[in-house]
């Protein structure tokens, strides 16, 4: 843009300057051919015959009144500027390819011949075309020079918002405690300032949330520790042992949530070991839905795409969804993780009803609706780590889908084979 309005300033004043030295030099011209006229017929006058000396490129000649040229140089004849000179006018004619200027001689009032000076029309254009190369050359080094100091100033301008831009992109990545470069530019430095604020704000927010989260779980396990001690110094039964086995994911769950709390947002993840959360899932729910006359079967296709999530949001949302096909299903509870084109696909379905007509299982109801974290926060979980959960098919059979992001370039997840008990 820069450059656009240099070249367009210089063809805006340099053309009219261009056409205004062209008429200055054909006048100049036109001026010294006067002069030399006018010189040479005061010699006439006076009685001499030597016209004035002048250039190679001049022809300057005496014409008596009758056209003939007898001194100096020119036409032979009187050409029309000359013949008006024998007519006792001063002419000033460009002829083709020429400039002329014709004076009478007078000896009194009558007109006893006349002097002609004339030139080459291409004698002026010479030096006009030399001045227009001349100013073409400073237009030219107009334009570079802004093009120049546009450049510096665009890469004084861009840099400090280029790296204000990576500043922006490390925060979202999770580095709260990256600081914006300051530039000497005003507007970036407030932008720049205000970008160090949020992360600021951020990293005290996330350190207090992080802060009451770990005291929240040493409240907890607490007297979860001391349940645990009870209960194992007084097992007896099978009644016993299930509530150990629920102590024991209660115990899970707060270990998974507090990793969850702790970890970064840039914090790097590895890749979802299907195999082992399969067999976590077994671990958990066979013995649980055996005590009550039904099955657990979990499915695992043979290829499928690699993902890299937080396993302990993996493992809460899928948690959530058993604890619901538990509690509000019925017969078989089947687990099965598969490849949805380009993402992981994992999903929990049983025999029963599923969510009555109209119904949204992920809205929040209010205390004692919900079973564990509850439908809702699991979707949340699900989201944060850029996945979706969604009911896939309402009943009866219902199925829940949780849709986990493949990684692209990375390899896949350790292989298992189809049909996996």
């Amino acid at each position: 843009m820069a450059v656009a309005a240099a070249l367009i300033a210089v063809v805006v004043f340099g053309l009219p300057l261009a056409v205004a030295m062209r008429r200055v030099y054909v006048d100049e011209e036109r001026r010294e051919l006067t002069r030399l006229a006018q010189q040479g017929a005061a010699e006439v006058v006076s009685g001499s015959t030597q016209l004035p000396g002048a250039g190679s490129d001049t022809a300057i000649g005496l014409y008596t009144p009758d056209g003939r040229r007898t001194v100096g140089t020119g036409p032979a004849r009187a050409d029309e500027a000359t013949g008006r000179a024998l007519r006792g006018s001063l002419s000033e004619r460009a002829p083709r390819g020429q400039l002329v200027v014709a004076v009478p001689v007078l000896d009194g009032d009558r007109v006893v011949g006349a002097v002609r000076a004339g030139v080459p029309a291409g004698a002026a254009l010479d030096r006009t075309t030399w001045t227009w190369v001349g100013m073409a050359g400073l237009g030219v080094l107009a334009v570079t020079a802004g093009a120049l100091v546009a450049r510096w100033q665009a890469v004084r301008l861009a840099r400090p918002l280029e790296d204000l831009a990576t500043a922006a992109r490390t925060l979202g990545g999770g580095d709260l405690t990256v600081r914006a470069p300051r530039s000497g530019v005003p507007e970036i430095d407030d932008a720049a300032e205000a970008l160090d604020d949020t992360a600021g704000r951020l990293d005290r927010m996330l350190a207090r949330e992080r802060a009451f989260s770990a005291h929240a779980s040493h409240q907890l396990r607490t007297p979860l520790t001391g349940l645990r001690l009870l209960l194992e110094s007084a097992q007896q039964d099978d009644v016993t042992a299930r509530a150990l086995e629920a102590a024991d994911r209660l115990e899970r769950t707060i270990d998974d949530l507090l990793a969850l709390a702790r970890t970064p947002v840039s914090g790097s993840v590895r890749p979802l070991d299907v195999d082992a959360l399969l067999g976590d899932v077994r671990e958990s729910r066979v013995a649980q839905l055996g005590s009550e006359g039904r099955a657990l079967r979990t499915v695992r296709e043979d290829a499928l795409p690699p993902v890299a999530v937080s396993t302990g949001a993996v493992r809460q949302v899928l948690a959530v969804l058993l604890d619901n096909a538990t509690v509000h299903g019925r017969g078989t509870v089947t687990v099965r993780v598969r490849d949805a084109g380009g993402a992981l696909a994992v999903d929990v379905e049983d025999e029963g009803e599923g969510p009555a007509a109209g119904d949204d299982p992920f809205r929040a109801r209010g205390a004692g609706a919900g079973h564990g974290l509850g439908l809702p926060l699991a979707r949340a979980l699900a989201e944060a780590e850029g996945g979706r959960l969604v009911l896939g098919h309402p009943g009866p059979k219902p199925r829940f889908t949780l849709v986990l992001p493949a990684v692209r370039g990375e390899s896949d997840v350790p292989p298992g084979g189809r049909g996996q008990r």
